[in-house]
């Protein structure tokens, strides 16, 4: 399937839309990092990823780990979105009885391929699968999202290692470069120096990408899938990005809100949806 910019952009818009709409019901949740997943996560299900609603259990499927599990309202949107679950469903996050917890549970939902939440721990469990895949020859990628705080946790290095000692090259290592994380920013708490000149260094392939511009995730994630190294993308992001309430608050890890504001967010996303596709047609 070509890929066309318009399209996407209007699925990311609707998955945003969806993410307010899951934490809404809540009226809390953990908005800045969900945020700036929307427009990866709109690429990598509509453009990318070999998956099927009906058939979500294909050894030969690609995968995909949220190792910043937190953000799971993000990825229960994509997957409404999807069709793996009802958008009837995104209202009863964290409720009794639940589909969607807080964190994603494999067990609960489908679709979630790897249960996380334990920050620095989705990496590893990616590599096992991709090396799984190689072993019982089953195709499929696995695309792994890590948060940029998340890589403070050293176990990350050693899954990194591990997947460049063995040149899996079914296993891509997204980076949602959003320089923020609980406490503040990343380089007060802990400087990142280059993630690329790292990833190069520990043998992977690395690229960056502006996280918010869908051909330029959807051009780089080919990329990935046409190396022959195994591959870290670093994708610019910005936290609470498309949320007009979250991106005006410094600290917007995780905030408590209202259904006024999650309506105005909605219609401000399709504003700038709007806004987006006049202004490609007027090129």
């Amino acid at each position: 399937m070509k890929f066309c910019e318009k399209a996407t952009k209007t699925v990311s818009a609707e998955i945003r839309k969806l993410t307010i709409t899951c934490m809404e019901s809540a009226g809390y949740g953990h908005i800045g990092g969900s945020m700036s997943l929307c427009d990866m996560l709109a690429v990598l299900y509509n453009d990318i990823m070999v998956v099927d609603p009906k058939n979500p259990k294909d050894k030969d499927r690609d995968y995909l780990v949220l190792s910043k599990g937190h953000c799971g309202p993000a990825l229960y949107a994509t997957l409404a979105y999807k069709g793996f679950i009802t958008k009837e469903d995104l209202k009863t996050l964290n409720k009794g009885g639940t589909k969607l917890p807080s964190h994603c549970d494999r067990v609960k939902t489908n679709g979630i391929d790897i249960s996380t939440g334990s920050l620095g721990q989705g990496l590893s469990m990616a590599s096992g699968v991709a090396m799984g895949k190689r072993l019982q020859g089953f195709k499929g990628t696995v695309y792994c999202i890590v948060g940029d705080g998340e890589l403070q946790e050293g176990q990350n290095w050693e899954a990194i290692q591990h997947i460049a000692h063995n040149c899996l090259t079914n296993v891509v290592l997204i980076v949602d470069n959003n320089k923020r994380q609980l406490d503040g920013y990343v380089d007060d708490i802990c400087k990142q120096f280059s993630l690329k000149d790292k990833f190069n260094s520990f043998g992977l392939e690395a690229y960056e990408a502006d996280g918010h511009n869908v051909k330029s995730i959807y051009e780089t994630l080919i990329k990935a899938r046409n190396s022959q190294k195994p591959v870290a993308i670093i994708m610019q992001t910005e936290k609470g990005f498309g949320c007009n309430f979250a991106e005006i608050n410094g600290f917007n890890h995780y905030m408590v809100f209202n259904s006024e504001q999650a309506d105005s967010a909605r219609a401000e996303i399709d504003r700038r949806l709007r806004n987006h596709l006049e202004n490609t047609r007027a090129k």
